[in-house]
Parts: structure tokens; sequence; C-alpha cells
């Protein structure tokens, strides 16, 4: 068996090698991938220290009802309400003892002078604590994980079905690609869409919380209207595809039926805030045509039936094939593996495990050229993975921003880019350059880069780059040739 399969196995299906990996593979590639999916249960990221989207979503509403009570009220009488707010929307201990030890520690001389400010703060410091507390836990993962290829699968999906961590919910964006992705890379698609499209999230980065039916009673009265963001991405982007076949109409159309799919407040009745919440006086009532097909009216239901047959149209299945091809093997992937996705999609209705199985198997899959380069954040986890590079989760995040693809930030909602094009304008290599000569100098100083080539980039690297490396004048200049090799930087 030649070692081209084994390090595509390992790069173009993972995450990188780790020393010792090689030796893993065996003589069954494809079934070391595989075997993967037995592993399932590590994409989950279970970690008690990470709080449920609406635990987040309510401490930081709690934050700013906070802030807008410091304006009326004196400070102890905000701390009371506060807490009152806190108790009755969260449901983690760890929210609750956060909540009391703020409660109960003693007033600042700046919170003395100026009480609004705290709420401030207060709300920017949740958001920003459990961003980097869901980013800590995915790199510690992924830089230490058997099942990197579901784990490459889950990294595909939260970017085809992107949000971002910017703004008012930037703590929840980890917690969404949790809830949301996750549980359904291996599961059905149309699952994973529902998850997604309900999820507050998504309901709020493309605008749904402010979609109100024109007819709806609080339409009428605060004389708001559509948005049609949502609707026109769930079918350009996450399902048919912008050449799917859809018209204008049918955008709009699919706006109306989920008119009322938003978030529930710290105020509304019987669901936690946070939440996703179907607000029934905010649909625009009637029957819609979408697609050729025309929905009767059965409120939230509805909207849950466009979704199952959007993930049912052959444009989808197309759609999604294309994209998957596109990652894992070639910015123009061969016509024959797009087809054999496309029919394993349809064929299954949408089973994404026996999708990605087909992906795997396919002959096509394994061609030996490396054709793709690691887009910044996959290059930075095999930085970690690879060359051992034990740092913390700000390192790597300053290192993805470095390189151009800050952590759950995408310039869109179609993503990051998934070609080449998007990594290798010269200033993006010449940020390649730099943070290779950033980790050269920083790596264990025992490392030899020669060693660590052979470890982790096998027996067939090129002759050039074996070469380049045996001939470097230092360790470090050594260790920058291999982190800048067409062998480490493609899969």
């Amino acid at each position: 068996m030649s070692t081209q399969m084994t390090m595509i196995a390992l790069r173009r299906f993972g995450l990188g090698a780790r020393p010792g990996d090689i030796a893993k593979v065996g003589s069954d590639p494809r079934g070391f991938v595989l075997a993967q999916f037995d592993r399932r249960v590590e994409i989950l990221l279970d970690d008690a220290d990470l709080e449920p989207s609406h635990v987040t979503a309510a401490a930081v509403m709690v934050a700013q009802q906070q802030l807008r009570l410091a304006r009326l009220m004196p400070r102890e009488r905000v701390l009371d309400v506060a807490q009152q707010a806190v108790a009755l929307n969260s449901r983690t201990a760890n929210t609750e003892q956060r909540a009391a030890a703020q409660a109960q520690r003693p007033l600042t001389d700046m919170e003395q002078k100026a009480i609004v400010q705290p709420p401030m703060q207060k709300a920017g410091r949740i958001r920003v604590e459990n961003f980097v507390d869901e980013a800590t836990v995915r790199f510690r993962h992924q830089a230490a994980t058997e099942a990197a290829f579901p784990e490459r699968l889950a990294m595909f999906w939260s970017n085809h079905f992107c949000v971002t961590a910017r703004g008012m919910f930037r703590g929840v964006a980890g917690a969404y690609e949790r809830e949301a992705i996750r549980p359904h890379v291996l599961g059905r698609y149309a699952e994973m869409l529902r998850a997604v499209e309900q999820h507050p999230a998504m309901l709020i980065y493309l605008d749904n919380i402010y979609s109100f039916g024109p007819n709806s009673a609080p339409g009428k009265k605060q004389k708001k209207g559509l948005n049609e963001n949502l609707a026109r991405e769930i079918l350009e982007l996450h399902t048919l595809g912008v050449d799917g076949g859809y018209s204008q109409t049918d955008v709009t159309n699919f706006a109306r039926i989920i008119t009322g799919w938003t978030m529930a407040g710290l105020s509304t009745p019987g669901v936690q805030a946070g939440r996703f919440f179907y607000h029934a006086a905010r649909h625009e009532p009637g029957a819609w045509s979408v697609l050729g097909k025309t929905y009767q009216d059965r409120g939230m239901q509805t909207g849950l039936e466009c979704l199952e047959d959007f993930a049912r149209h052959p444009a989808t299945a197309a759609h999604i094939a294309r994209k998957l091809a596109k990652h894992f093997v070639a910015d123009d992937p061969p016509p024959s593996l797009v087809a054999k996705l496309e029919k394993s999609f349809r064929e299954t209705d949408g089973n994404l495990a026996e999708v990605s199985r087909t992906l795997v198997t396919a002959d096509e899959s394994w061609a030996p050229q490396s054709r793709k380069l690691l887009p910044p954040i996959d290059l930075v986890v095999a930085l970690s993975r690879s060359l051992v590079h034990r740092v913390g989760a700000g390192e790597m995040l300053r290192l993805a921003n470095q390189l151009g693809q800050p952590l759950w930030q995408p310039p869109s909602p179609k993503g990051f880019a998934d070609d080449d094009d998007g990594w290798t304008n010269p200033s993006a290599l010449n940020e390649r350059l730099r943070i290779a000569e950033q980790v050269a100098r920083v790596l264990d100083k025992t490392a030899d880069p020669r060693q660590l080539a052979e470890a982790v980039l096998g027996p067939d690297m090129r002759p050039e780059t074996r070469q380049a490396i045996a001939r470097a004048e230092t360790r470090e200049q050594g260790l920058e040739l291999l982190i800048m090799s067409p062998d480490f930087q493609r899969r």
C-alpha cells in the first residue's frame, strides 16, 4: 500500500498527522477513516463548563435590562431585579453562582460614581468569556481527537450554515455549533436544517426576529413588515443553491410562511428566554405557493413542511454534493464524484452518514495529488496537532485572525471561501510565512525538523521538501521550511 493513501487519510480526511499516527492507519486507509464513524459521540463536545446558548442569551438580556433599570433607579434595586430575572431565566448552577457572586460583592468606587457602567461591562464580559470558553474546548478537542474526519465534517457544516460571533450575542456562536450542527453531522440533513433554522442564533443573524406578517395584528399596529433575509439564504445557500430554480416570489412567500419564528425574551410566557419561540400573533395568515406547491396555513408546522421539501429537492442534493466534493477533494471536483454524492444523498433521503461514506469510498477522493490549500483555521489546528504546538485558545484565535479567518466570524452568510483563491493572495501567503517564523521560534528546542517531517509527512514527502529541510542552516529555519512546504500547507 502506498503511504500516499495513508497521508490522504490523515490530511485530506483529517486534521493532520500527529507523530505516531502514520502507524495507526495500517494497511487500510479507507477503513481507518470509516472506523471513525463509531466515535461520533466525540463530535458533541460535551463539557460541563460550556453553557447552553439560551442561558448565555438570557444572561445578556438580563444585563441589558439591568442597564435600562440603572438609568431609572438606585443600584441596590437594580441588583435585586436582575437577580430575580436570572433566577427565572437560568437553569444552570454555573450561571446562578456567577449571578449570586456578582450581586453579593461590594461596590467599587467606579460603581459608586457611575452605576450605569457595570451592566454594560457585564454584558460584554458574558459575551467574551463564553466565546473564549467555547473556542478553548473546540481547539483542545481538535488537537487531540481520534475522530478527525467527523470533526472535519462538523467544521464543514458549521461553515455551510454559518452565523457570526459579533454583536449582542457573540457568546452563543460556539453553542450554536454544538447544539444545531454537531448532533446531526452523521444524521439526516433535514434534521440539521430544522435545528439550524429554528436556532435563535440563526434567527438573529438573518433578521427573522424582525420579520412581521404585514397583515398580522402586531404588524398592522407597529407598521412593520416582512424581512426576507432568512428565507432567501435558506433557498440560495442552505438548500437549493443560487441556480436551484426558485424565484423572488418563492422567497417572499416563504418569508411569509416563517413569520413568527423568533426568540423568547425575558417576559415571554411559558418559554425560557433565549430559546426558539413561535410568536403566532406575528404570523402572516394565508396559503402560499413555494416552488410550485401550495402550502395551507398551519402555523409553525407549515414552515417545517417547507424545510422538509427543500431538503428532498433534487437541486439541494446537487448543491450539497458539489460543495462536499469541492471542500474535500478539489476546487474543480471530478463530475463523477459529484454524481456519486448526489445519488447517495437522493437515495438515502439525505442520510449524511451514508453520503460521507460515499465520499470516503469513492476512488476519485483518493487521487494522490494534494490539491487543496489548508484554510487558516485548519492550518492553526495542524500546527497544534502535527507539531505539538501547545498554545492557549487566545493564541490560536490570534493566529487565525492574523491569517484572515477569525473563528465563527465569516464575512457574509456564504461563509468563508472554500477555494484556494480565497487564501493565496500575496498578503495571505506573507502572513503564513510570518506565522511559520513565529512558531519555529517557540517550538520545543529539542524538536529535530528532519525527524518531525518524517513523522508527520511520511516517507512520500516530496524529495525537494526533504532536501530543503536537511540543508537548513538552523533548527528554526528547518522548521519554517517544514511548515511552509506544499506537503504541510496542502492536503
